[in-house]
């Protein structure tokens, strides 16, 4: 792992909805043997992974996702001239399909990935799981894409009957107990990610999660598992206890042998009082909690620039069970002079980061 450089995107730390690439570089930078750069790739000025120095050895901005594939490709390759980038893992659900679409470029850059392609990605999006949580053996509640708010005012008439759940294309949900709650978070969700709005029928239990590597042959490595203990209001693990369970095991090795997944991915279920379980969503990239693989011995994102790099991947041991996490919001520092090569340059490199 020496002379490797490593972009990571999804700098961001809000507290309600952090992205994982702080986690996902704090993996990097703890894992035994890794003596690579890391470089922090971000969409806001006010990202602070951009500008934390103990994650990542420089920061640089990225175009969003809806300026497309061309200023992003662009981009790219005015930070590839300088950085060299080596390996890209990226950690945002909405830059996904992008960059899955620029995967020869990248080669050609010799920016390395393992991600899914574009027939992949579009398998697993939240109006499609139905089928796939079949495969698996797995209950899916009712879902329904929707483009007005009126439908929360009608839906009984339909057979759907509150709580419901409204959920974002990409990111974000809310609880709605009656329509005007409904209305009002399709509202706010379809102005931040657009049309349409999926409306799910709520499912009472306790959420765990799995995640783990896909190998792109229809294996999966290094699973780590982990019940929610407390939750964001948008839904996000505020803390949470590693735990072990063979049959969400069992059922996630049918989801990404059925879809021969490549690279990261989440897997969201609800397990109700009579054992059963619910899938809610299978998220294609490393979780916001990925620092606790580190903790419980499977380091994933070690593991995955491992697989990128040609190494088989290690048969671990099994992961500690009853370790858990709480997450906590702190203060970044920087000088003015970082501030402002960020806002005007769009970067802030090693010799910026000494100033």
């Amino acid at each position: 792992m020496k002379g490797v450089t490593v972009a990571v995107t999804g700098m961001n730390a809000k507290p309600d909805n952090p992205g994982p690439g702080l986690a996902v570089a704090r993996c990097l930078r703890e894992s035994e043997g890794f003596e690579g750069r890391i470089v922090g790739l971000g969409y806001d000025v006010l990202d602070p992974g951009l500008y934390l120095r103990e994650q990542c050895d420089a920061g640089y901005l990225l175009p969003y996702p809806s300026a497309g594939e061309a200023a992003l490709l662009e981009r790219l390759r005015a930070i590839q001239a300088r950085e060299s980038i080596d390996i890209l893992i990226p950690c945002l659900d909405a830059e996904l399909l992008g960059f899955a679409r620029l995967m020869p470029e990248l080669e050609q850059m010799g920016i390395r990935c393992l991600l899914p392609d574009v027939e992949q990605l579009q398998q697993r999006n939240k109006d499609r799981l139905g089928d796939l949580a079949a495969s698996a053996g797995l209950d899916y509640p009712q879902t329904k894409p929707v483009t007005h708010a009126g439908f929360f005012y009608q839906c009984q008439q339909e057979g759907w009957h509150y709580p419901l759940v409204v959920k974002g294309q990409f990111y974000d949900a809310a609880v709605a107990h009656n329509p005007d709650q409904a209305a009002h978070a399709f509202r706010r969700i379809a102005n931040e990610w657009g049309l349409p709005v999926l409306v799910q029928q709520f499912v009472q239990g306790e959420e765990v999660n799995l995640t783990g590597v896909g190998d792109g042959e229809g294996g999966l490595h290094g699973v780590v598992m982990m019940r929610k203990r407390a939750m964001t209001d948008k839904g996000k693990a505020w803390a949470g206890i590693s735990i072990w369970d063979e049959r969400l095991l069992q059922a996630a090795e049918a989801l990404v042998a059925s879809l021969r997944w490549p690279g990261p991915l989440e897997v969201e279920v609800l397990r109700d009082a009579n054992g059963r379980y619910c899938l809610v969503e299978i998220n294609p990239r490393f979780p916001a909690w990925i620092y606790l693989s580190h903790g419980v011995g499977r380091n994933l994102p070690r593991l995955l620039v491992d697989l990128i790099n040609g190494t088989p991947p290690p048969v671990f041991s099994s992961p500690q069970v009853g370790l858990l996490f709480i997450r906590y919001a702190q203060e970044t520092l920087m000088s003015l002079q970082q501030f402002e090569s960020m806002t005007v340059h769009g970067g802030l490199t090693e010799s910026t980061n000494d100033e």
